[in-house]
């Protein structure tokens, strides 16, 4: 764990980020008495707490470096939202102690573009009995939690959202890449689409495709 204490001051605000080719850059104002930050980054979702941060999970910036290079820059190589919390730190015999302030004025969050996730649905038509046997295809550019999408099975005709037909919930998280769905049997007039379970929060960060 790394040497932290509290804050009330405002010493990190007036955090912003512009895109700059295949980089972005991050900005912010400085309170004079501070001459260096850590900068942590994590996705969006995920808990943060202070206690179990190491100092390795940091990057130590200093006044200099930010203006040498007008901002902390960052290379776009990952597709996803990303949160980054730019902490203040003061010097204790040269070395940065980080302080953690009482108000979100140091974070941001950040949208690399939209993940693409692609699916296809792979049916075998049997010629006798009610059923046909179903797969689903997915391909993603990125991991996706198992609560991110469901499909929704509905009888003669394709559901529309999903709430409009039978919600099933994935059972295992899916890697980046291409992932086969275990096979299911369905009816012969049953019609299968994938939704995102939070239409809002989940249309913001992914293209949902079909096939």
């Amino acid at each position: 764990m790394i040497n932290h204490e509290t804050t009330s001051d405002v010493l990190i605000k007036d955090v912003v980020c512009h895109r700059h080719g295949e980089e972005y850059v991050i900005n912010w104002h400085w309170a004079d008495e501070v001459p260096c930050v850590y900068v942590h980054k994590s996705p969006m979702d995920a808990p943060f707490a202070i206690e179990q941060i190491s100092e390795k999970q940091l990057k130590l910036y200093t006044r200099e470096e930010y203006k040498v290079h007008k901002g902390l820059r960052e290379k776009s190589e990952d597709i996803g939202q990303y949160t980054y919390r730019i902490f203040p730190c003061r010097l204790e015999k040269g070395r940065p102690i980080l302080l953690v302030p009482d108000s979100d004025a140091h974070i941001i969050h950040i949208s690399t573009g939209k993940a693409k996730i692609r699916y296809s649905l792979i049916r075998k038509r049997k010629w006798f009995g009610a059923y046909d046997t179903l797969q689903i295809r997915i391909f993603t550019e990125i991991p996706l939690a198992k609560d991110v999408l469901c499909y929704v099975k509905k009888e003669g005709s394709p559901p529309i959202h999903k709430d409009d037909g039978t919600q099933y919930a994935f059972i295992r998280d899916l890697e980046a890449g291409v992932n086969l769905l275990p096979e299911i049997e369905v009816r012969k007039k049953d019609v299968i689409r994938l939704f995102f379970t939070d239409g809002k929060k989940y249309g913001e960060r992914y293209e949902l495709i079909p096939e």
